[in-house]
């Protein structure tokens, strides 16, 4: 899905004092190269219950007890990391990045583009190959908020810096106000 581009290859900006509607630009999680162990768990699991079930050498050894032994390998180091993955997004909207995570306690930060801040990039070697990187995002008031192996590093900073640069501009023109706010006269002035 595209938008119109305006002049400069940008979207058009809303009218002067109208409210604009908060888009979402991008969702994402961590890079997908993590669930490679997972997987491995799971195939060599499978393969090694296949290969004893029925077959076991012990003459006091039940199958149950296999299949018991093979579950609790597959909950602890497959079902558990894919659900940590699977809950820990990123979302970029025109307004702000937010953050979410957690498997039974749900844990959510934002980061307002208006008040602008700081993004560093850091791409350790073994992201590079994969165009991952972990972004940092400081504002200077809060702890900084930390988008940890995000695929396509680069594009995702670029699309920061450029919803931050549109934020501050479109809160520049309209007086001020964050956008999607309504501009108030001061309550000084006649």
């Amino acid at each position: 899905m595209t938008q119109p581009l305006g002049p400069m290859n940008r979207p058009p900006t809303p009218a002067s004092g109208s409210a604009t509607p908060e888009l979402r630009v991008a969702r994402f999680r961590r890079h997908g190269r993590l669930l490679v162990w997972p997987a491995a768990v799971l195939i060599a699991v499978a393969g090694v219950t296949g290969f004893f079930y029925d077959n076991l050498p012990w003459p006091w050894a039940k199958d149950w007890m296999l299949v018991a032994v093979a579950a609790l390998v597959v909950l602890l180091l497959v079902v558990l990391p894919f659900l940590s993955w699977w809950t820990h997004t990123y979302t970029i909207t025109t307004r702000r990045v937010i953050e979410r995570r957690g498997i039974l306690v749900m844990h959510r930060r934002e980061l307002n583009h208006a008040r602008g801040y700081h993004v560093a990039v850091r791409r350790r070697i073994l992201q590079r190959p994969w165009g991952s990187g972990t972004l940092t995002l400081s504002d200077g008031v809060e702890q900084p908020l930390r988008l940890v192996d995000v695929p396509s590093a680069e594009l995702v900073h670029e699309v920061l810096v450029d919803q931050v640069e549109m934020s501050q501009m479109l809160a520049h023109r309209d007086g001020g106000a964050l956008p999607g706010q309504a501009t108030r006269p001061s309550p000084l002035l006649p």
